[in-house]
């Protein structure tokens, strides 16, 4: 089974599986389509992390294909720069790549296929050209007169003839099907052993003539959404210092469920920390119908309010209290400041004692400067158009598993470099720049990133792998999925189906770092009398529609009967869930 935010992808991946191929074989050809058929989510010189187990296997394993801060990012120099925030576009926000080098140590690992028949497909859309979405289209319409005015090398490649690629038209990205080539023509050259093709191919990025033309074009200074131009800190000695890694997941016993997600570095123990406090209120959660009550709601919420003013005050690449945050006695006393009305406040708690600390910046009003590339590619601050990001689950009938989600260097994120066909990530904007911070920026660390794949064991067994795109809220449609399955009883296709909701009561990870307290997103399809009674509570209620959030995608293997079960996103009618 193979379940992707884009057909196209899910086709690559259950391509690989009918020709003989694993479900990691799957996962990494469909996330280089991914790359392709989605550029405004995401790019090759993005980042991923994902959550995987093999066959026979019960402990999951964590990739981390997050690349780093280069060595010249440090605090001073964004104070010098005279910059309170890092900005969320340009090439000053660069962290080194790891997508590539990410997908190519898990195939080397775990695949069984070469680099070339991963590739192939990525490579032939890039030539052939990809049938273009609504999306592409209205976020290049968007970002026009930026690409005109400032970054000509992508006005060149994203607006042919001067305006726009049109949807349901053909667009073509040659020079990066040309990148590609030859990386995998130096792969090639290392012979006919697999492991050694990919990791020259590996080398080709990190130390070869990717990483050069990289280090030559970071020196330019390009527009950013600061107003201003600046040039990069990334180098090659950065890329060739770095590559991708494996660490142990985060596991948290729900029950007969166990959930699996990545470490400190990410948002994902906001959703471990969500849960457990849920936990203790199980008997006050319920779904009529396949909706959740007003109840349910309102008590999810408030939970996510208070874990992702946790995330705020202490998840970091560094040492972070977890054990303590997800310990009982943290989880009662926190559940305890939750009653009937919605806080306004963001309240993060004290582990160990610990006196929490927040940015000092959240507490300014400065006006900031929009370029129209925006820190979340697809989101805004009214909440229309939310879903950045793309994602991908795998499981084959072995029982592999894999649950990714690729992110950066869309193609808005920063200007195309030309010789290579694409753009740099932007992931340092979601540091402080403030010293002393769990987030600060500082060389070699990881940002805390949003990207928050997923894993579920049930009695000890690899039971589902799920996640969705969504920037902030990626963790709380996570949510709202897992309760729809676990409490409402909705099978995977109808717990995505579900209605969703997400608040907007903490800061945000990207420039310009907004916070809306007390903000509550919901999908119409609540009900009417459902959102009435959330704004009575004191919810501030924007409806987005019925079918806005969420772009789920999950699938899932009963290790008793074998069978294999997938479900994609309706939304957007984009996703794509297939299988044998």
């Amino acid at each position: 089974m193979v379940a992707s935010t884009h057909w196209l992808a899910s086709a690559a991946g259950m391509a690989m599986l009918e020709d003989g191929g694993n479900a990691f074989d799957a996962a990494v050809s469909a996330g280089f389509v991914l790359q392709v058929v989605e550029p405004h989510l995401n790019g090759p010189a993005g980042q991923v992390p994902a959550i995987f187990t093999e066959a026979g296997s019960a402990r999951p394993r964590v990739l981390c294909g997050q690349g780093v801060a280069p060595a010249a990012a440090n605090p001073e120099h964004f104070r010098d720069l005279g910059l309170d925030l890092i900005p969320g576009s340009g090439l000053l926000p660069a962290t080194v790549p790891g997508m590539w080098d990410g997908w190519l140590l898990l195939l080397r690992d775990y695949g069984t296929k070469t680099l070339r028949e991963v590739l192939e497909r990525a490579i032939g859309y890039a030539e052939q050209g990809i049938p273009v979405l609504d999306r592409i289209t209205s976020t290049i319409d968007n970002v026009a007169q930026l690409f005109t005015e400032h970054w000509p090398s992508s006005a060149q490649l994203w607006l042919p003839g001067g305006r726009s690629p049109q949807p349901r038209t053909l667009h073509r990205n040659p020079v990066l099907a040309q990148t590609w080539r030859r990386l995998l023509a130096e792969a090639e050259a290392a012979g006919s052993d697999r492991e050694a093709q990919l990791d020259a191919g590996r080398r080709a990025w990190s130390t070869g003539f990717v990483a050069e033309a990289v280090d030559r074009f970071c020196r330019n200074a390009f527009r950013d959404d600061s107003g201003r131009e600046h040039a990069g800190l990334l180098t090659g000695a950065d890329m060739a210092g770095w590559e991708a890694s494996y660490e142990d997941a985060l596991t948290v016993q729900l029950g007969e469920w166990t959930l699996v997600k990545c470490g400190r570095w990410t948002q994902g123990p906001a959703l471990a920390q969500q849960l457990l406090l849920l936990g203790g209120l199980r008997d006050d959660l319920s779904y009529v119908d396949g909706v959740p009550t007003e109840r349910t709601v309102h008590l999810a919420a408030e939970c996510t309010k208070l874990a992702f003013a946790d995330r705020e005050a202490w998840y970091g690449d560094t040492e972070v209290p977890l054990d303590e945050l997800l310990s009982a006695e943290y989880t009662d006393a926190r559940r305890a400041l939750i009653d009937e009305h919605a806080s306004l406040e963001l309240r993060p708690g004290s582990p160990g004692g610990r006196p929490a600390r927040l940015p000092e910046v959240l507490s300014s009003t400065t006006e900031r400067p929009v370029s129209g590339a925006v820190g979340e590619p697809t989101v805004r601050a009214d909440g229309t158009m939310r879903g950045d990001t793309v994602h991908l689950d795998v499981v084959d009938a072995a029982g592999n598993m894999v649950s990714a989600t690729p992110s950066g260097g869309w193609l808005h994120s920063s200007p195309t470099i030309p010789e290579l066909g694409f753009c740099l990530d932007t992931r340092a904007q979601m540091f402080w720049v403030e010293p002393g911070l769990p987030n600060t920026i500082a060389p070699g660390k990881r940002p805390r990133i949003t990207l928050s794949p997923s894993m579920a064991l049930r009695d000890g067994v690899p039971r589902m792998a799920f996640g969705t795109p969504g920037g902030d809220q990626q963790d709380q449609w996570q949510l709202a999925f897992w309760l729809a399955h676990t409490v409402g009883g909705l099978n995977l296709q109808e717990a995505i189906d579900s209605p969703m909701w997400h608040s907007a009561a903490f800061p945000s990870s990207f420039y310009p770092r907004e916070m809306r307290l007390g903000e509550l997103c919901v999908e119409s399809r609540l009900g009417a009398a459902t959102i009435e009674a959330l704004r009575e509570r004191g919810h501030l209620v924007v409806d987005q529609g019925p079918w806005s959030l969420g772009r789920m995608s999950a699938v899932s293997r009963d290790p008793e009967t074998g069978m294999l079960r997938a479900a994609a996103n309706p939304r957007g009618m984009q996703g794509y869930a297939v299988g044998r």
